[in-house]
């Protein structure tokens, strides 16, 4: 909303020493935000004065154009009191006019600078200014003329033209209808800038008894239209100039002037915030008739669009049909134009939630649209008219016609009760009941005080003002939202993180630590992403929850797997050169359910438990997840010798790393699963539970998705490790003594998982062993085809002794023997 500074004091009094920085910023700190300060003249430098036109000499041109060679007085302006010579390309004028000249040594905006120069044959020492050479607008007839009794040659015409004003733009919320009116922005002033008084009400006016004479009007939907107030004015001169004060200020508005009657009606709504309707009363015909929109009807509007009405439109019709879509834009039938000149004056209150819907609904923006889907002042209709009425019979040479007609009453606020304390309690703020009372009544609202509680019922202009805390919010803020204090709440003690928080932490800190760099993706994915995948179609990763209104439509449904995102963020990295790349994302998934749609619970109570139940059984699974993705070299090459690249194992390995910071061990078999390579697959075993999937992905996979050949990746179900996980971890014992070192080969089957041959190692060997590391495989003749040789390092310690040799012997063998026994591995020699 933009507001000339000069059209709000008309209606409050704002203290000389108030600058318009003060006065913004203590608006903007009550809900007013300032967007900006404009000033149209603040580009103009330089003499830019009154001028008149003196002589005017048609002089033809060989390209067919004619120019006037004119002499202008203006005044001492130039410094001699002579005319001035100035060719002008305009006609809209004459000789005896008073016009607005730019002499030289002037610059117009856009750095325009002007200087006596030749053209057309004469030297032309000035310019003779049009609307749009001073930023005030577009062209209609060519250069300013101003009125004959503007001032005289040699003034300053900035005044005249509003070119010295100030205009603040301010950013108004929805909820603060009354803030697009000058209305609205002038009575905030007074109850918001210290010393501002007298506030002068624009829609305060005795207006004529409603009667029987007026237009017939019938509402058929008076929830729709609580209010409707016609007025009539005949006589009209539809070729009378809208006042220069209406022109300009519409202007500064961001408005654009179109004609008197038009003019007028836009002039009243930024005044008072009432959007209004003028008719051409000759075209309408017989009784208007408010209701709703009929099945297979149309409407074309003023825009000159034919739309199809839904069943919720409001439309005003006579005996003719539809003339007009109710509170959003009139109809093309009864438009006013250059030779109307009887005027039917429309100012009628519209619901808001319908307004809104079907401006939607209709693709339609204007400024009335935007002011009655928020919300009007429903009294003021029948002063708004009358201000109309007012404007055109003064300034339109019309009559304002017998008849008031005036349908409905204006819906009715509903009485707020509120503990007069709570805008303390909220706030902070150190409030007492005498201020909570005093700053009710300055906001509008009819306030009794009942002990410990006040009863407001909020004013018509504010329908935002609905419960108590809207109350609280009035006090807050004319008290300053600055004035708040900063207060951080104590935490209460031995809180702190849940356990799941803790772990969650410890995972992030134990894969950085790793090398790992955590990334947050979108969580959405398409089909066509896991196609990249290879994921079949019968895989229930395929089971996708899709989005009714998704942010792409190449991802329209909430992501099963982390893969499809991480892997993305690592071909990206790659196509920006990083070519080794270790990143790790914690996430949850979404996997639907067969279930029916989610109930729409109340609002107005709190749930039961029974609704709470089946909201929560509609609802999708969405487990926390963990996904690894790896390319490129695991150990960078250099000086000391050349590096190693990712393999399955490390993907493997960084999910074990997370197990054991949470006190877990994992298992590991064989399996085949997109999008990893079905040889270099392993499935992760938390006990009997499968956990997830690590290894090299699949040659295709890589291929397609730009990455490096034998990329590796890993995904996981966090919830279960977490769940599993220890939490508060004892400190590891170590033991004094000594350390034996025993190393084992054993040749086993090779489709025989090393894990497997691991674990029986470790159960046969007991509690002396304390590690078991596999550090050599070996395939080859000397083991037979089919065959394969697994070396691990033993490791064995007491914690109270040093171990004998037949303690060390009989642990090693113990852990040989179950391995033959679980594998059939046999030791090599």
């Amino acid at each position: 909303m933009k507001a000339p500074l000069s059209w709000i004091k008309e209606y409050v009094d704002v203290p000389a020493d108030v600058s318009t920085a003060e006065l913004t910023e203590r608006l903007t700190m009550t809900g007013l935000k300032l967007e900006a300060i404009h000033s149209p003249g603040a580009e103009i430098t330089g003499p830019l004065v009154v001028g008149r036109v003196l002589t005017m000499e048609p002089e033809p041109q060989k390209n067919g154009k004619t120019i006037n060679w004119c002499t202008v007085d203006v005044g001492e302006a130039n410094g001699t009191g002579e005319p001035q010579g100035i060719v002008c390309g305009a006609h809209n004028f004459a000789p005896g006019d008073l016009v607005a000249v730019v002499l030289p040594g002037g610059v117009l905006p856009g750095g325009f600078a002007i200087s006596a120069r030749k053209t057309y044959g004469h030297v032309s020492a000035g310019m003779i200014c049009s609307a749009r050479e001073l930023g005030l607008g577009e062209d209609h007839d060519g250069i300013i003329v101003l009125p004959a009794d503007a001032g005289e040659p040699g003034q300053d015409v900035r005044p005249l033209l509003g070119l010295d004003e100030e205009i603040i733009e301010l950013e108004v919320n929805p909820d603060r209808a009354y803030g697009l009116s000058l209305r609205g922005i002038a009575r905030d002033v007074e109850v918001s800038v210290a010393g501002a008084t007298g506030f002068r009400d624009p829609a305060l006016r005795e207006t004529p008894p409603a009667d029987d004479a007026g237009w017939p009007v019938e509402v058929e939907d008076a929830e729709g239209c609580p209010v409707f107030v016609a007025r009539t004015v005949s006589g009209f001169d539809p070729e009378a100039p809208t006042p220069d004060f209406i022109a300009q200020r519409l202007q500064a508005a961001g408005m654009r002037p179109i004609s008197l009657a038009v003019d007028v009606t836009n002039y009243v709504m930024l005044e008072t915030g009432r959007p209004i309707h003028g008719y051409d009363a000759d075209k309408v015909q017989g009784t208007i008739r408010v209701r709703r929109a009929r099945a297979g009807e149309t409407l074309t509007t003023l825009d000159g669009t034919q739309r199809r009405l839904s069943e919720e439109d409001l439309v005003v019709t006579d005996d003719s049909g539809i003339i007009g879509l109710g509170g959003v834009m009139g109809g093309e039938t009864t438009e006013m134009s250059a030779s109307t000149t009887r005027i039917l004056v429309e100012s009628a209150h519209w619901d808001a939630t319908s307004m809104f819907r079907t401006g939607k609904r209709h693709k339609i923006s204007s400024e009335a649209g935007k002011r009655n889907e928020r919300g009007v002042d429903p009294t003021i209709c029948e002063a708004a008219a009358d201000r109309v009425v007012e404007l055109l019979t003064t300034y339109g040479g019309a009559t304002a016609d017998p008849g008031h007609t005036v349908v409905g009453t204006p819906p009715a606020a509903a009485p707020i009760t509120m503990a007069v304390s709570l805008p303390a309690r909220i706030s902070g703020l150190d409030v007492d009941a005498d201020q909570v009372v005093a700053d009710l009544e300055a906001v509008g609202c009819a306030v009794e005080r009942d002990g410990d509680q006040v009863v407001a019922t909020p004013p018509p202009w504010r329908p935002d003002i609905r419960d108590p805390h809207d109350l609280v919010e009035e006090v807050v803020r004319l008290r300053g939202y600055d004035r708040i204090p900063s207060v951080l709440p104590k935490a209460p003690g031995g809180r702190g993180l849940t356990r799941a928080q803790a772990l969650r932490r410890r995972v992030g800190r134990t894969l950085a630590g790793a090398g790992w760099v955590e990334v947050v993706d979108f969580p959405f994915v398409g089909d066509a992403d896991l196609d990249a995948l290879g994921i079949p179609a019968d895989d229930p990763r395929r089971t996708l929850l899709r989005l009714s209104n998704p942010l792409s439509a190449e991802a329209p449904a909430m992501t099963t797997t982390l893969l499809p995102a991480l892997l993305r963020t690592a071909a990206r990295n790659v196509g920006h050169g990083n070519t080794s790349v270790a990143i790790f994302e914690t996430a949850s998934v979404t996997l639907p359910r067969a279930t029916g749609p989610a109930p729409i619970l109340p609002v107005d109570r709190r749930p039961t438990a029974a609704e709470l139940a089946e909201l929560l059984d509609a609802l999708p699974d969405q487990p926390l997840h963990l996904g690894l993705v790896a390319t490129g070299e695991a150990a960078p090459a250099g000086w000391w010798g050349a590096g190693r690249p990712v393999d399955w194992t490390d993907a493997v390995a960084g999910v074990r790393v997370v197990a054991d910071a949470l006190g877990l061990e994992l298992t590991t078999r064989p399996a085949a699963l997109a999008p990893w390579h079905p040889g270099r697959c392993a499935e992760l075993l938390l006990g009997d539970v499968v956990v997830g999937h690590a290894g090299e992905l699949h040659p295709r996979v890589c291929t397609t998705l730009g990455l490096p050949a034998r990329s590796v990746a890993a995904e996981v179900d966090l919830d279960v490790l977490l769940q599993h996980a220890v939490h508060l971890r004892p400190a590891p014992a170590f033991s004094t003594y000594p350390v034996a070192k025993e190393d084992v080969a054993l040749v086993v089957d090779a489709d025989v998982p090393a894990g497997e041959v691991e674990a029986a190692l470790r159960e046969g060997a007991g509690e002396l062993l304390e590690s078991v590391r596999l550090f050599d495989v070996y395939t080859g003749d000397q083991v037979g085809e089919g065959r394969r040789s697994l070396a691990f390092a033993l490791r064995f310690r007491a914690p109270d002794r040093t171990l004998t040799e037949d303690d060390i012997v009989g642990a090693r063998e113990a852990a040989v023997a179950r391995a033959a026994e679980r594998t059939g591995a046999t030791q090599r020699t």
